[in-house]
C-alpha cells in the first residue's frame, strides 16, 4: 500500500514544482498582470503614482538583456558564482537595474561564500522591500526594490554583525556606480 501511495504522491510533486518554475522566455504573459505585479513610476513617460514605475512586460524586456528580465522581472535566479558582482571589493553604491534605485552600498558587502554579492544591510529600508516567498517547497523572504518591484533575491537570518541579516542578491539584478576618488 505504501509503494502504491508514492506512485500517486511523486507526480503530484512534479507537477507542483513545474508550476512554480518561471516562466520561460517564449510564452506570452498576461500584460495587465504584469503592469499591477511588477511596476512602478519615475518619468512622466511611465504610467504609475508615489514616486512607483509602471512599464508592461513588453517595455522591460525592451531595456533589459533576457537574463535581466528573467531574474529580475520573472524572480529567477542566476548560477553560483557567476555574477558580476559576486566577488567585487569596489568602493561604491549598488544600484537596481531597472530602476536605477539606490540598493547597496559596498561598505556593507561581505563574502558570504555563497557564489552571490551579500550584503549585511540595505542602503535605506526605504528603498527595498521584502515579501514572503513559498516557492521550491520551502519559506524564504524575497528581496524586492521598492521603486519598481524587481526582484533582487532573498535576505537571510546568517548574517554578520551587526545586524546578522544576509541579503543574498542576484548580480544581473545590479548595477554598480562606482565611488568617485577623493581629491
Amino acid at each position: 500500500m505504501k509503494a502504491s501511495a508514492l506512485f500517486l504522491i511523486v507526480p503530484v510533486i512534479g507537477i507542483l514544482a513545474l508550476s512554480q518554475a518561471p516562466r520561460s522566455s517564449t510564452e506570452e504573459p498576461d500584460e495587465k498582470k504584469e503592469v499591477v505585479a511588477q511596476t512602478t513610476k519615475t518619468s512622466p513617460n511611465d504610467s504609475g503614482t508615489n514616486g512607483k514605475i509602471m512599464k508592461t512586460d513588453a517595455e522591460w524586456k525592451k531595456i533589459l538583456t533576457p537574463e535581466q528580465y528573467r531574474v529580475a522581472r520573472k524572480k529567477g535566479t542566476e548560477r553560483a558564482f557567476t555574477g558580476e558582482y559576486w566577488n567585487s571589493k569596489e568602493k561604491g553604491v549598488y544600484q537596481c537595474v531597472c530602476c536605477g534605485n539606490d540598493l547597496f552600498s559596498a561598505d556593507t558587502k561581505f563574502d558570504s561564500g555563497t557564489g552571490w554579492p551579500s550584503f549585511w544591510s540595505p542602503l535605506s529600508s526605504n528603498n527595498i522591500k521584502t515579501e514572503e516567498d513559498r516557492s521550491f517547497f520551502s519559506v524564504r523572504t524575497e528581496v524586492l526594490c521598492e521603486k519598481c518591484g524587481a526582484h533582487l533575491g532573498h535576505v537571510f537570518d546568517d548574517g554578520p554583525k551587526p545586524t546578522g541579516l544576509r541579503y543574498c542578491i542576484n548580480s544581473v539584478s545590479l548595477k554598480f556606480k562606482k565611488q568617485e576618488a577623493k581629491e
